[in-house]
């Protein structure tokens, strides 16, 4: 632009030399004492103006360029620097500098909205990795109990050099209960691995009367042992999705209402459909939860509220029917029951009606 600029300026102050009045032919002007032919000098006038223009104009035009260049490296610098600290950041970014947030300041523009984002999915990539050191930390604990179990039975009847038939016998039993204990918790965490955050493999219509009467079959025995009186309230609950996971969902509901519930107790199960949601809640008697601890027993290993210590039952229930529920894209939340026991509802995505198979 300042190019074209002195180019115009060069042109225009010859055009107005051109379009001056001009002496006649063989006029004479007196220049410093000496007598100067008029044309010669209205020639020479015009080229020095022109040349004037060029050289002014050649070093404004240097001027403006260096201003310009100096100014666009400032603002730009300026402008791109908090670009140029995400870039940064994504570069050092690693398991062990996930603290690290930018927390821009300076004006709400896209830049910094930009930066914003960084740092929630750093907040979000954070709070996942906790996470996993978390529940393989729990894992490797929960694995090494019954494994020590296996070896110390063992050393202690291979050690004992008068064992017989009946304290091998003994030793086997304890052995099979605590591989079995190891079995369970292993297929727990794959199918826990598999849910939690995958999509669906199959995506069915299923009736959830008919799965909540499957997995019914299983936890019947041990709650009929325990003498605990169970009420069905059902109604039609068309749902989409993975029969088998669905049939999971139900039985570790209903396990955990059997396996934490009082000799004698209580367990409710309700099912309800509606346009675009079915729900299941099974609600149960048991111990006293306080209300502000009820969402601790969606995390891994977490027995009866925060006992990591019962024996019965892998601590994986609820968290795998959170994985679960969400694979579905739906909702689960429990509520602690008054005067002890629990209340977990799950709502799945309706089918359409009369598309049961």
């Amino acid at each position: 632009m300042s190019g074209l600029l002195l180019l115009l300026g060069w042109l225009l102050v010859g055009r107005v030399i051109a379009s001056s009045p001009r002496f006649a032919d063989g006029s004479t002007v007196i220049v410093d004492g000496r007598e100067v032919d008029a044309g010669a000098l209205m020639d020479l006038l015009g080229e020095q103006a022109r040349d004037d223009v060029l050289r002014s104009g050649s070093i404004a035009f240097l001027c403006v360029v260096a201003a310009a260049a100096l100014l666009a490296w400032t603002i730009t610098g300026r402008v791109l620097q908090p670009v140029h600290d995400v870039t940064d950041a994504a570069r050092r970014l690693s398991a062990e500098s996930l603290g690290e947030r930018l927390r821009l300041d300076g004006p709400r523009d896209e830049v910094a909205e930009l930066a914003d984002t960084f740092d929630e999915m750093l907040d979000r990539l954070q709070a996942a990795f906790e996470s996993q050191r978390r529940f393989v930390a729990n894992a490797s604990h929960e694995l090494r109990t019954p494994l020590a179990v296996i070896r110390t039975e063992l050393d202690v009847t291979l050690a004992d050099p008068d064992a017989d038939v009946a304290e091998l016998r003994r030793m086997a039993g304890v052995v099979r209960a605590a591989t079995e204990r190891a079995e369970q918790l292993v297929s727990a965490l794959l199918l826990l691995a598999r849910t939690d955050g995958l999509g669906l493999a199959v995506r069915e219509p299923v009736d959830l009367n008919a799965v909540v009467e499957s997995a019914w079959r299983a936890a019947r025995p041990e709650a009929e042992e325990r003498q605990l009186r169970v009420s069905f309230l059902t109604a039609p609950a068309p749902a989409v999705g993975d029969p088998a996971l669905l049939e999971r969902i139900a039985g570790n509901l209903l396990e955990n209402a059997v396996r934490h519930n009082v000799p004698g107790g209580w367990i409710e199960v309700r099912t309800e459909g509606g346009p675009e949601w079915t729900s299941l809640r099974v609600s149960s008697s048991g111990q006293l939860i306080a209300p502000d601890r009820v969402e601790e027993l969606f995390e891994p290993f977490r027995r009866g509220g925060t006992d990591r210590t019962a024996r019965t039952g892998t601590g994986l229930g609820l968290s795998i029917v959170r994985a679960a529920v969400a694979a579905h894209e739906g909702q689960v939340h429990a509520t602690a029951v008054p005067g002890g026991g629990l209340s977990v509802a799950v709502h799945l995505p309706s089918a359409p009606h009369g598309k049961l198979v």
